[in-house]
């Protein structure tokens, strides 16, 4: 029986280069670095306060970007959906689709990484 997502790990060609963009320019709290396997790949960590963990990591098949990044989008939750986005415009973060609104669900802005990955700034509803 599955109990929950565990994590989401995110496969790079430079892990080290996403992993600071996620940090400085998302703004998500740096966890722990490791080593990976025998190669001397590294991964990152990052323990996001609702509990979630969010890693990304060297790839010896990932080159290049990413050929489809509407397949898989990261949504990260946000409190207050005005600030953030001022915050990632003013780090020149490429902006996918201005804020919108999805009924039942709330405010949703799309973002790219520089794998062009999408990952999505999320302000739910209050119920």
């Amino acid at each position: 029986m599955i109990k929950r997502l565990e994590s989401i790990l995110l496969s790079s060609q430079n892990a080290q280069k996403l992993a600071d963009f996620y940090h400085t320019s998302v703004g998500l709290p740096m966890g722990k670095e490791m080593e990976i396997g025998d190669s001397g790949e590294k991964g990152f960590e990052f323990a996001l306060p609702s509990g979630s963990i969010f890693y990304i990591a060297d790839h010896s098949e990932i080159s290049g970007p990413s050929t489809d990044p509407k397949r898989v989008v990261l949504n990260f939750e946000v409190d207050d959906m005005e600030s953030e986005v001022a915050l990632l415009d003013g780090k020149n973060v490429k902006k996918i689709k201005e804020t919108y609104h999805m009924e039942g669900y709330g405010l949703i802005t799309t973002y790219e990484d520089m794998d062009g990955n999408y990952f999505q700034l999320v302000q739910v509803k209050e119920s």
